[in-house]
């Protein structure tokens, strides 16, 4: 499925005009964090729009601010993309370039285009101006070009301390466009880089870095975010002035949000710095690692970015349909296994003692190709403790109460005959009795039960941790401000129950549909005695896709 996309329209345009002759785009993530589900939205446009006209998309590290990066994230990336589906066409580094980069500032202050300035950080602050004043000309823009080219490799040589002296481009400080006010080009800064080493002390801008790697790679299509709207005009003007063979286009689209979760690697670093999650992996972060954990799919949260299109506007979608395209990839790939997340004792008192019989059940009603199981049946049984009630309520009660008969699945019709109290007055075991002429696919219809609830053989039954998710954050329209005091103190519940037998070789990642429970996966540190699922999403959901 897959909605509008302006971009698209673009690309198609220009490939038939002559415009381009093949479509290069590339995913630029600077490695200093993990990557959330808003980057994979940049990451899966940027390879489908590529890959539907027979091009390409690299891989490209923004690696020009050494003092926030680590190899780490590196290799998170390189994952998460891998486990998204794509494999770019090259994976460079923007180091690799800086060596080029330098040769084009060089080129600049040739031209009369760049200048050495030796503000300190405050006063440039003060002399861009604002919006509503035009800035003031650095007292050292006039420096001549032998000066600007000899003071300038003096801070590649490492001559000066970090902020003593920028590289800035000489362009225009009454623009109402305040990115064009003699932005900085390059500044020093004496760090470690995982890269380059110690060769470089000196490091370029993001803004001016950026159009010249596209340009260097050949890359038709600088796909961002609206909020590098501003920034075109200077991803133009390195481009016309810098000399460069390639002509790559920048184009915006408008942000997605989803509600209930927040987006921003600043505020995802602050949950993990202050312990409020268990790491980026935790499964109720929006991180592609803790979506992963989460049980979520490649090809759901693909189908979920491919069916919200791109648009020029900001948007938020329901966090409904993220789920929604999870259930549609996992309801017929999924086995349907039984398990008891909160157990309630069973006894069938006319069930013979240390007998254990193997019914046949389908490991998923909808999809034969998955084949069937055989589950076990004997005198202790465990059901849902929701799944029974002391008297019926009403007409509408399809579960188990006293004197009622109910269809255990695969199984038999039971009927509760007592129940077991403790000294608090809580249930704490229902003995019922069984009809063996009620097996399933016995043909039996004489009568009908009350309903239909699934079990777990006690005799057979492995233990298992059950981790129950919702959103971490309370609001629906998520907001930065103050977002820490809106965290939701019930986003994971523990609960302690038992699974079938046949979970007992399950592996990280197994994802599962548990019959009348939910969608779960296997966590990673689920052990072969000491089993945990964690809940993906609950069955149903209110959301549908217009």
């Amino acid at each position: 499925m897959e909605n509008s996309n302006f971009i698209k329209t673009i690309m198609k345009n220009e490939l038939e005009q002559g415009i381009v002759k093949t479509i290069l785009t590339r995913f630029p993530p600077e490695p200093n964090a993990y990557l959330h589900i808003g980057h994979a939205r940049a990451i899966i446009t940027n390879f489908e729009l590529s890959k539907s006209f027979g091009g390409g998309t690299n891989l490209r590290f923004d690696d020009t601010n050494p003092s926030k990066e680590d190899t780490e994230y590196v290799e998170a990336i390189k994952k998460d993309i891998a486990w998204l589906g794509y494999t770019p066409r090259t994976v460079n580094y923007g180091s690799n370039y800086f060596d080029a980069t330098y040769e084009k500032a060089q080129l600049l202050i040739k031209k009369g285009l760049a200048f050495v300035c030796d503000l300190n950080q405050e006063q440039l602050s003060e002399y861009r101006g604002s919006i509503n004043e035009p800035g003031k000309e650095s007292p050292y823009r006039n420096r001549t070009v032998e000066e600007n080219l000899r003071l300038f490799e003096e801070m590649k040589e490492g001559k000066y301390g970090n902020g003593e002296k920028t590289l800035r481009a000489k362009i225009d400080m009454a623009s109402p466009n305040i990115n064009m006010r003699d932005p900085v080009i390059y500044r020093i800064m004496h760090v470690h880089h995982h890269q380059t080493k110690d060769k470089w002390c000196i490091y370029p801008m993001y803004d001016f870095a950026h159009p010249l790697q596209d340009a260097f790679e050949g890359i038709t299509h600088s796909l961002c975010s609206i909020e590098f709207e501003d920034h075109r005009p200077l991803y133009e003007w390195v481009i016309n002035n810098c000399e460069v063979e390639a002509k790559p286009r920048q184009i915006e689209w408008g942000r997605l949000g989803i509600t209930h979760m927040i987006m921003s690697k600043r505020y995802l670093k602050q949950l993990v710095d202050e312990k409020l999650v268990i790491g980026y992996d935790d499964p109720r972060m929006p991180t592609l690692v803790g979506l992963r954990r989460r049980g979520f799919t490649p090809n759901s949260i693909r189908e979920f970015i491919l069916s919200t299109g791109l648009s020029k506007i900001n948007s938020t979608v329901d966090y409904g349909m993220l789920e929604h395209f999870l259930r549609e990839d996992l309801k017929l790939s999924s086995p349907r296994p039984n398990a008891i997340i909160n157990p309630l004792k069973v006894v069938i008192t006319n069930y013979e003692e240390g007998k254990v019989e193997y019914l046949d059940a389908p490991n998923n009603t909808e999809n034969e190709e998955l084949g069937s199981r055989k589950i076990s049946f004997s005198r202790n049984l465990y059901i849902e403790r929701d799944d029974f009630i002391e008297e019926k309520p009403n007409k509408h009660w399809k579960r188990l109460a006293k004197d009622i008969e109910v269809r255990l699945m695969h199984a038999y019709f039971i009927k509760c005959n007592e129940v077991i109290k403790d000294e608090n007055g809580e249930i704490i075991e229902i003995h019922c009795t069984y009809d063996p002429a009620t097996k399933s696919g016995s043909g039996f219809n004489e009568r009908k039960p009350n309903g239909n609830i699934h079990f777990v053989d006690a005799s057979t039954a492995v233990p298992a941790t059950f981790n129950l998710f919702e959103p971490l954050i309370l609001d629906e329209k998520v907001s930065t401000d103050n977002f820490m005091e809106r965290l939701n103190p019930n986003s994971w519940v523990v609960k302690h129950g038992f699974v079938e037998e046949s979970l007992k070789e399950t592996k990280p990642e197994d994802k599962y549909q548990f019959i009348r429970n939910g969608y779960y996966v296997t966590d990673y540190n689920s052990k072969k005695d000491e089993l945990i699922f964690n809940r993906i999403a609950e069955l149903k959901s209110s959301f549908t896709v217009k």
